[in-house]
């Protein structure tokens, strides 16, 4: 059977920097080659960086994105890699594509290209188009109509981009009725909890389905609210895994294939789903034999904890660099969200450039302030006191306020600080709220939601907890000391806004609530069924009104890292003035 050496090369690509995008991607095309690929990859718009969102209608964009895939080629054929075919996504528009209404101005596609001795060989668009959840690309994109297939040293092989493989039809068929003998995708995949387990079986499961090998490539590093965990697969026709990437680490997965060869007369006409194929010869013959030095294997996978951390430390580390900060400034309460989101930035940043601030009332704990110095001991990151006592009391004096308004003007004054703190030395201040308090409203607008980067708003309290220990535990494996003190783990929650005041006073327990959270933030499920689910129906009247109520305070809160299957955000848009009510 021929050999081909494929290159998968799981890179992080920023939105709009065309630049440097084509540097990252020079520079592992020449590590592929060094390694002796005879195929290069890399993911769904590695050019441009993905998602472009609204870029995308804009014509000079587009136009920046082709020109810039056509100096790539160029580019690589200059430092004597032009022999070497590299498959790259970036941004295209249909020349042939008229306006109406219902499509995109422009013509905008989610594209990729083979790049060859110069030129731009061959070009195809996304056929499937995404139009769920965080997915858009009905607005932005109008889709491909071919099935793209290149022989290259004798052998055939299908390409593909990312929702081709999600959806029935489309390319995967079309792949078996050509009989290529590799189907290659390539994909930015955003991570969520548990989707790696859910991209195996697909990916499988498609192999099976178009009848040969099959390679999934996708993206790491993090844009926005989006997580890139890697994770690129190698199945063989029968679905069994010949190689697996490491999840959240850039770098290149070169593996060796034995694959069937091409037949003599190349695949023609239209296909399934109404597909032509476009076909493009680089190289007829195979290869002459060589002894395989890259037969695949699996990278370790992270258990479900460490993957969710991960998530959230890729996540905050890319939207401080990508957005030009050097460090964060985080509000140390004592509590358990400030702890757990203090120890994800020097995971992220390095302690060094960590800042942290307690800043306590007339209503903190002394165990509050100790717990918080404990934990800037542990990590080593830059701790200071700034109490708002005085602030209050000016602020009392000239306004008297009462009850709910006073708790909230202590909690909007540390705001008030931090932004001050932010905008005098340069740093971003992380919001420390989490989904649970979120959902439930259980947050001060201008107070402890103020923030450029919220790292853990995906997080439902009860995570919040595991992931605390999880951190802590890892810690203890490897002989280093627990950054996140045991007081902070086992004292009641706590906003400290009132004498005595702790989160159940407002919210129920925890556990009980994410329970209810998740089966109506996540799953979209009505009052009915969460209480079907054996939830009291009183209670869940009450934890419903609250999510409803608060939907105001959510349109508001600042960005953070995606890791579940609905985070709040572009997954679940609801309006803000809504009289609907489930259960009334």
């Amino acid at each position: 059977m021929p050999q081909l050496r494929l290159a998968l090369n799981q890179i992080d690509s920023c939105v709009g920097d065309l630049a440097q995008n084509a540097e990252t991607i020079l520079r592992w095309t020449r590590h592929s080659a060094d390694q002796g690929a005879h195929l290069v990859a890399f993911p769904e718009m590695a050019l441009t960086g993905y998602p472009v969102e609204d870029l995308a209608l804009r014509p000079s964009f587009v136009e920046a994105s082709r020109a810039a895939l056509r100096t790539l080629a160029g580019r690589l054929a200059d430092k004597g890699l032009g022999e070497l075919p590299v498959v790259v996504g970036y941004l295209d528009r249909c020349e042939q594509d008229r306006p109406r209404y219902g499509r995109p101005a422009g013509a905008p596609q989610n594209a990729a290209a083979v790049l060859h001795r110069g030129t731009v060989a061959l070009s195809f668009a996304k056929h499937h188009l995404p139009n769920y959840g965080v997915f858009d690309e009905f607005r932005y994109f109008v889709p491909g109509d071919t099935l793209p297939v290149v022989r290259l040293h004798g052998i055939d092989i299908a390409l593909a981009i990312c929702e081709d493989l999600w959806q029935d039809g489309g390319r995967v068929p079309a792949t078996r009725s050509a009989g290529a003998g590799l189907l290659l995708s390539i994909n930015a995949s955003p991570y969520e909890r548990d989707k790696d387990d859910t991209r195996l079986e697909l990916v499988s499961k498609r192999a099976q389905e178009a009848g040969c090998a099959t390679a999934y490539l996708a993206m790491i590093g993090a844009q926005d609210e989006l997580v890139f965990d890697g994770d690129s697969i190698v199945v063989d026709k029968d679905g069994g895994v010949i190689a697996r990437a490491p999840q959240f680490a850039e770098g290149c997965v070169l593996v060796d294939l034995d694959l069937p060869a091409a037949a003599p007369e190349p695949p023609a006409g239209v296909l399934d789903d109404g597909l032509r194929v476009d076909h493009l010869v680089l190289s007829a013959d195979p290869l002459p034999a060589y002894p395989p030095e890259s037969p695949g294997g699996q990278a370790e996978r992270l258990v479900d904890l460490e993957e969710i951390y991960t998530a959230l430390v890729v996540g905050l580390r890319a939207y401080v660099a990508k957005n030009g900060f050097r460090s964060v400034v985080v509000g140390l309460s004592g509590g358990i969200d400030s702890a757990l989101v203090a120890t994800i930035a020097c995971d992220a940043l390095g302690a060094a450039h960590v800042h942290a601030v307690a800043m306590p009332s007339r209503y903190s704990s002394e165990h509050s302030l100790t717990d918080a110095a404990e934990l800037a001991r542990r990590t080593g990151l830059a701790f200071r006191t700034v109490p708002i006592g005085p602030m209050f009391d000016a602020y009392m004096d000239s306004l008297g306020l009462t009850g709910l308004a006073e708790e909230n003007l202590q909690s909007r004054l540390r705001g008030t600080t931090l932004m001050g703190i932010s905008n005098q030395e340069g740093h971003l201040v992380l919001a420390p709220g989490n989904k649970s308090e979120l959902a439930c409203g259980y947050s001060t607008l201008y107070g402890d939601s103020v923030g450029g980067y919220g790292p853990i708003k995906d997080v439902y309290k009860s995570v919040v907890y595991e992931l605390a220990r999880w951190r802590n535990q890892a810690a203890a494996d490897r002989g280093r000391t627990p950054p996140i003190p045991e007081h902070t783990l086992t004292k009641p929650p706590s906003a400290e806004l009132r004498p005595g005041q702790v989160d159940t006073d407002s919210l129920p327990d925890y556990d009980v609530l994410d329970g209810i959270l998740e089966l109506y933030v996540d799953r979209d499920r009505g009052h009915a069924d969460i209480v079907a689910q054996g939830y009291d129906a009183a209670l869940v009247t009450r934890v419903l009104r609250m999510v409803d109520h608060a939907e105001y305070k959510r349109r508001q809160y600042p960005p953070g890292p995606k890791i579940s299957a609905k985070g709040f955000g572009k997954d679940r848009r609801l309006p803000i003035t809504n009289h609907w009510r489930e259960g009334r």
